[in-house]
Order: C-alpha cells, then structure tokens, then sequence
C-alpha cells in the first residue's frame, strides 16, 4: 500500500484517541463531581444533629464512604497529649472484642498529635514512627491521617485505613478528608456551643427550683437528693454521689447516688487523708481526677474513668463533696461543666445555710414560747394552787366533821401533787426539744411507757427536781437499769392491776420509788435480782429498801446520793 493511501487515516486515528481522552476527562470531571455531591452531602449531614457523641461517630462514617476506607476512627485528644476516646468504624462487635485495648497516642497516632498536619501513607509499618496494634488489632496497610480543628485547638484526628481494592490514598481523597474535617471542626463545636446552652437552661432551672424548695421548707435531704438526681440531668454522667462526713469519723459516706451502678456504691466510704474526694473536702478546691491522683480506686474498680468532685460549700465551711463519674472510655467532664457546677453547688449550699438559720431561728423561737409557758406555769399557776392549798389547810381547823376534815386533808394532797407535776413539767419544757428523747426524763418515759404493754396498763410516772442537769450520766445508767429490773420483776411476779414510779432529785440525793398493788414479796424465791439492786444502790453509796405495805403489793425505794 503506497504512501499516499494510508494518510487519510491519521486524522481519523488521531480524532478517536482525543474522544477517548475526551471521554476519560469526562469520567474524571462526572467522578469530581460526583464526589464534591458527596461531600456536600456529608458536610450538611455532620452538621444536622446537635448530640456531640452521634455528630462524632457520623464524621467517622461519613469520612469512610468518601474515602472508600475499610477502617476509620476519630480519636479525641485530651490532657498531656493522649486519646481519651477512640471512635471506631469498620469492625464488628467481635473484632472490638479482640482488641486487648485501644490506642493510647503513641506511635504515628501521637505523631498526629504531636504535629497536627495531614499524614498520607502507602504502608504504616515503613514508616519510623510506627509503634504496631495493640494484641488482637486487625492488621493494617493504607494511611490517612488528618486532624479536626475547633478553631484554634486540635480536638482530634481522624484516621482512615485500608483503601478498598488495594490502592493506596491519593491527594484527591486527602483534599476530601480536609474538607470534611474543617466541617467537622464547625459541627463539632456547634453541638459543644448547644449542649453548654442546654445545660445552662437546666442548670437556672435546677438552681431555681432547689432554692425554692429549701427556703419553702423542705428537708435538706430530700434537697440534697434532688440535687444529685438534676447534676445527673445536666452532665449526662454515669453516676453521681453525695458525700457526707461521718458523725465522729474521719470518713465521708456516700449519701445519695443517681446513675448506673448507684446502688452498687451506697457503701463505699472515703477517707478525708487518703482519698481525692477527702482532699476537696478538705481543701474546698473543685478537682477531676487528674488532678488528684487519678481519682479513687473503689471507682476505677467499678469501671468509671473520668471523675469529677465538688466541694458543697466554702473552705472554711463545707459541707460534703459532690462527686460525678463517667464510664470509663467517655468524654471527660469539660471545663464548662466544672463552671456550672461549681455555681451550682455553690448556690445550693448558700440555700443550705439559709435554711439551716431559718431551722435556728424557728428553734429560737420555740425555746422562747417554751420558756415562757415554764415561766407562767411558775409565776401563775403554781402560786394560785399553792395559795388554794393554803386556804383549805387552815380550813381544815376550823371544821368539826373528821369526814370533811379528811375531804380537805385530801385534797390539799392532791394540790401538793399537781404542783410537783407542774414543777416536772417546767423542767422538761427547757430542756432542748431536739434531745428531750435522749435525755435521761426522755428515757425514763420511754422506759415505763415501753411496759405498758406487758403489763396490761400504763404505770403512774412522777418526774420531780433537775433529773436532766444534776444527775451524771454513770448514776442515770445505774437508775435505768434498776428501773428495768424493777419493771420486769412486776410484769413477771407481781400480778398487779396498778403500779405507780416516782423520780426525785432533792439537794444531793436521787431517788427512785416504785410500788404496786400485786402478792408482794413470795417468802420463797431467787432473789438474785434484788441483790443486784442492793448491789448497784451500795456501789455508789446508796441505800436499797423494799417491803410490803399493810394494804398489800410491793413498794421499792432506791436513793443513792449525788
């Protein structure tokens, strides 16, 4: 074939090999285009929910498709330059499972962190700072690495590997993942900015109804258990706790817990030397455990991690520590939080201590009302029953009848009765309301009424002098246990249908008298228990008489001097 009929099929060459190239051009703008859609899609999809644990997890997922990557996670950088959450994608509940544990920063992880640009690998082990996976890690080739900025601070990188079909990550997937990341950046710091304003809202309306609680009345545990449930509400902790200072000891116990595994930790105890939650109580400093040693061992022990403590009250005047704790694994408490419940314990112990002034204050009052009834009963009542009694004595002279005479004789005894009553009742009335039940006329009451139902009645009961000032707290536990004796003795022998007791302190003797209407004294019997009385009465220099009356029953008389 000659020359010149092979030229006309140059052009027609040349036209099909610029349609193909055409055609290639095609693809690859269609392919652009098709991606910066996806892209697109996926920067309004990251930024549509305001929940920051879903917006991180769909940055991950999101960043997968674009790229192709069998494997990606987002790993948030915290304090001192190490992953404190580590996001996965790719691998299934039994790989996860596998991993003896996730990443800490170290290697090309911490490179990332330590030098927040793009990294771009065709194989991870070839480079010098590769560290390996941890024991039970899938094994991995293809790198993509590139850091979420919230403006100026790195909140995280986002790791991508294992390209599909083998290839290696090109410049056009880095460009992708960057894009997607400044989004994320921006989305990121958009749930941030909602959560803060949320809890805000919740925090004023947690403030304001716990105030309102406590200035209208309420008791300040149902306040303080309240206030664990509305932290609990704000910081979506795992679990949150009231401590208290033991009474007497140098502990603080979990008052209220709210959360999972609460329960679990009403128990546990806190030493104020040995533990972080002592040290804020102790100091009056808010701390996070890593602050204070990496927080207490009893919950490290229960799998929370992150911890956060807050002192309830000032230095010089606290009042216990609240204590908030996250599984281990989750986003530690930030520094907004520390502010808001900071304010918020704050302001919950200034309502504290305004209710503790109204308590005093109505107890003042009280005392006050108190002393003046005593005051009355003193001045008034006993004066008139005592001029009364008076009066009818010397009437008693003047009639000639020994019937009526013994009718007035009789009655001013019963005067002289009532105003030794009355006398018992001033007394306890000044006694403090909130211990009269611990006091020692408290627990006589208690005792005698405690026998009423094994006997069948309810014993007379004469209380008479300072019972509650003068008598020491060896010889009240002596009188008790007499007391007791005495009762039981009745209950068990005496078969009585009326029994009488009589406490007197006069000048420097106390007195104890009791008598009833039963057999009396068997001739034959043990009188180990009366010899025990007789006992404690010569142990504290006392004496010790008991005996049958004419009219029948029991009458017992123990008085030992003070």
């Amino acid at each position: 074939m000659s020359k010149s009929e092979q030229s006309p099929l140059l052009p027609s060459m040349r036209l099909d090999d610029l349609l193909a190239e055409l055609q290639v051009r095609l693809q690859a703008v269609l392919a652009t285009r098709d991606r910066v859609h996806a892209l697109m899609e996926a920067v309004v999809s990251v930024g549509s929910d305001l929940d920051l644990e879903t917006v991180l997890r769909r940055i991950v997922e999101t960043a997968t498709k674009l790229v192709d990557a069998t494997y990606g996670a987002l790993g948030v950088v915290g304090q001192e330059s190490t992953l404190i959450q580590f996001i996965p994608v790719g691998l299934s509940e039994e790989e996860i499972a596998k991993i003896e544990h996730w990443p800490h920063g170290l290697g090309l992880l911490g490179l990332l962190i330590k030098d927040a640009r793009p990294l771009r690998l065709g194989r991870i082990s070839d480079h010098p700072e590769s560290y390996g996976f941890p024991p039970g890690h899938p094994p991995m080739g293809t790198f993509l690495g590139v850091p979420v900025r919230v403006r100026d601070e790195v909140f995280g990188n986002l790791y991508l590997t294992e390209k599909r079909g083998g290839a290696e990550f090109d410049e056009e997937d880095e460009a992708i993942v960057i894009a997607l990341a400044t989004a994320a950046g921006v989305a990121v710091e958009n749930a941030r900015l909602y959560e803060e304003t949320r809890r805000r809202e919740t925090w004023l309306q947690a403030s304001s109804e716990i105030t309102t609680r406590l200035l209208s009345g309420a008791a300040p545990q149902e306040v303080l258990s309240m206030m664990a449930a509305r932290a609990h509400q704000m910081t979506d902790a795992d679990l949150v706790q009231v401590l208290l200072p033991e009474p007497g000891a140098a502990r603080l116990r979990v008052e209220y817990a709210e959360g999972d595994g609460g329960q679990e930790t009403t128990s546990v105890t806190f030493g104020l030397d040995d533990s972080a939650a002592g040290e804020v109580f102790r100091t009056g400093s808010a701390a996070t455990a890593d602050d204070l040693r990496g927080g207490d061992p009893e919950l490290r022990d229960l799998g929370y991690g992150p911890v956060l403590l807050i002192p309830l009250g000032s230095a010089q005047a606290v009042r216990g520590v609240l204590v908030l704790a996250k599984w281990s694994g989750r986003l530690p408490f930030t520094a907004a939080d520390l502010r808001m419940l900071e304010a918020f314990a704050g302001q919950a112990a200034i309502a504290l201590e305004l209710a503790d002034t109204r308590r005093h204050a109505e107890r003042l009052g009280l005392l006050e009302d108190r002393d003046r009834i005593a005051k009355d009963l003193h001045d008034v009542v006993i004066q008139r029953l005592f001029a009364i009694a008076m009066t009818l004595m010397s009437t008693v002279r003047l009639v000639d009848r020994p019937e009526a005479s013994n009718r007035l004789q009789q009655a001013v005894n019963e005067l002289d009765e009532t105003i030794r009553q009355i006398r018992s009742t001033i007394f306890a009335l000044q006694a403090a309301p909130e211990t009269t039940g611990h006091t020692l006329r408290g627990r006589i009451v208690d005792l005698v009424e405690s026998a009423r139902g094994h006997l069948g009645f309810m014993p007379g009961l004469r209380l008479e002098g300072q019972i509650d000032n003068q008598v020491p707290e060896d010889v009240a536990e002596h009188l008790l246990a007499v007391l007791r004796e005495t009762l039981s003795n009745i209950v068990r022998h005496a078969k009585a249908s009326r029994a009488g007791v009589a406490v007197e302190v006069t000048g420097d003797g106390l007195t104890l008298t009791v008598h009833d209407n039963g057999v009396g004294i068997p001739a034959e019997g043990r009188r180990s228990g009366l010899r025990n009385l007789e006992e404690r009465a010569a142990g504290l220099g006392g004496t010790f008489e008991i005996s049958s009356p004419e009219g029948g029953g029991t009458s017992l008389c123990w008085r030992v001097p003070l």
